[in-house]
């Protein structure tokens, strides 16, 4: 499958979203950053992760081993939740209203969890303008199986070494991002793994290498960056084999692939089994009920058809914003009923590939937008994420 160059797509193709109307005074309140909620929020997850880990070390010190693979599991769920969910959102530039803090931030949890913020920035702001429109938005591509496959599990449950990434963003096992960050320092942009895209195998790298040759700049920070993940985590191994200490590794460079059960399972339903090609979020993008725990790991992304919609409000204030349109919008899912959506969907789909789930909508909810938008500017605005060349 060819597309267009993403230059073209730019000058040619444009999506007219439907956002549910709110009042301009109510989108500019629920725009506002707060470093108190921030410093709760991104503070909060950098505090647990150093609790966790300051158990895991007790433990191994004891050699407790029982209670070691227990502090390491609930260590490698907290950890599982920087590489794409903290650093998602830090790096909107919506969390603390001092910038400078959400860099530093954006780089300590990119850093642990592997993560190439510039890639990612690069590929997310086409995700946003072009939501699961295949020829400017190739971040998530569908259908998505929502697999429970036995392999597959054991290793969220355990340690990722081997799998593959669902969507080109998603971080791969332990072994295919270290050797894809490898690659990445000395310019290349990894091997062709494959990931199948309905009945056709797409190269999960070539959405990267678009990306590229759209912004060389972005490029150049992106080798800049896997090079030093790649000296921060050799780093921690040396000293691990000069001290003896091989707990560290398992504390800051594999935490990350540890225990990621909980992530695929809230993650998942973001987009799975819904429509591409609309321009009703609400059709395209899955709201979830959690508990306040879950909620604070996944960065309030459960409210991700609201994140969609407006990007530019930070994410402790979805929930607020979710009950200023809620009579505009589906009813958000429980995370069971989610799953049990997207299993049904992925069963259709097995026997008919062109199905997609219509999201039903409630009786007050609107189809089109009589009103014109009161700051098309706010509405639209998706944070500081776009580098410059895509501003």
């Amino acid at each position: 499958m060819s597309y267009p160059p993403l230059a073209d797509v730019r000058k040619t193709f444009r999506v007219d979203w439907y956002r549910s109307p709110i009042p301009g005074a109510k989108l500019r309140e629920l725009s506002r950053r707060s470093d108190r909620q921030a410093w709760f929020q991104a503070g909060g997850h950098l505090a647990l992760f150093c609790l966790t880990a300051a158990l895991v070390f007790h433990f191994w010190s004891l050699q407790l081993w029982g209670a070691f693979l227990l502090a390491l599991f609930c260590h490698g769920t907290v950890t599982s939740f920087f590489s794409g969910i903290a650093s998602h959102e830090l790096g909107h530039g919506t969390v603390f209203r001092t910038k400078w803090l959400n860099k530093v931030f954006l780089y300590i949890f990119s850093l642990i969890g592997w993560f190439d913020t510039y890639d990612y920035n690069m590929s997310h702001t086409y995700h946003h303008r072009y939501t699961l429109h295949p020829e400017g938005d190739r971040e998530v591509l569908l259908p998505i199986e929502p697999t429970l496959a036995s392999f597959f599990m054991l290793q969220l449950f355990t340690i990722s070494l081997a799998t593959k990434p669902r969507r080109v963003f998603d971080k791969g096992g332990l072994i295919s991002t270290v050797v894809v960050t490898l690659r990445a320092a000395f310019g290349g942009v990894g091997p062709d793994f494959g990931v199948v895209v309905g009945r056709d195998r797409l190269p999960a790298f070539e959405w990267r290498r678009a990306l590229h040759a759209d912004q060389p700049e972005e490029f150049r920070k992106s080798v800049r960056w896997s090079r030093i993940l790649l000296l921060f985590h050799g780093s921690i191994l040396l000293i691990a084999i000069a001290t003896g200490l091989w707990v560290l590794p398992l504390i800051f460079s594999t935490a990350v692939f540890t225990a990621n059960a909980l992530r695929y399972f809230i993650a998942l339903p973001q987009h799975c089994g819904l429509r591409d090609n609309v321009n009703d979020f609400r059709k395209s993008v899955r709201s979830m009920r959690v508990n306040p725990l879950f909620s604070f790991l996944y960065w309030r992304m459960e409210w991700h058809l609201e994140h969609h919609m407006y990007a530019g409000v930070p994410c402790y204030n979805l929930p607020k914003l979710y009950e200023a349109v809620a009579d505009d919008m589906p009813e958000p899912r429980t995370l069971i009923g989610a799953w049990k959506e997207m299993r049904m969907i992925w069963c259709r789909q097995k026997g008919d590939p062109d199905f997609q789930f219509d999201t039903p909508l409630p009786p007050t909810a609107r189809v089109a937008r009589s009103d014109a938008p009161e700051e098309i500017e706010l509405e639209s605005s998706i944070g500081d994420l776009a580098p410059a060349g895509l501003r």
